[in-house]
């Protein structure tokens, strides 16, 4: 979903763009929706995003701040949280890397521009 997400696809634009080629539309191939994924990830997903962010300068993102944890984890009554927190070890290391491959790019074209 989220590699969906980065490219802008959803399901709506995929069942358009079928339509506009002419063809009959896969199952395996329609990005999923928020509907079609289990209620612990979109409460993660919830939690990741109320979370604070650590950033430094010059390091850029560094994580979340897990300080509130605790509190998402009542909120959404989670009975699973070890998969909870394996989710929300996902998002953030993909998060870091994102934000890591941004500031690289950032950072090449100052470089260049010297």
């Amino acid at each position: 979903m989220f590699l969906n997400l980065d490219t802008g696809m959803t399901r709506d634009k995929y069942f358009t763009m079928m339509e506009q080629l002419g063809q009959e539309p896969k199952d395996e191939e329609i990005p999923p929706d928020w509907e079609d994924l289990p209620e612990i990830f979109v409460s993660a997903v919830n939690s990741f995003n109320m979370l604070g962010d650590r950033m430094y300068p010059e390091i850029g993102y560094t994580g979340k701040d897990y300080t509130n944890l605790p509190y998402y984890i009542d909120l959404y009554d989670i009975q699973d949280t070890a998969y909870f927190l394996e989710i929300l070890s996902w998002l953030d290391s993909r998060a870091i890397k994102k934000s890591s491959e941004h500031l690289k790019k950032e950072y090449e074209k100052l470089k260049r521009k010297k």
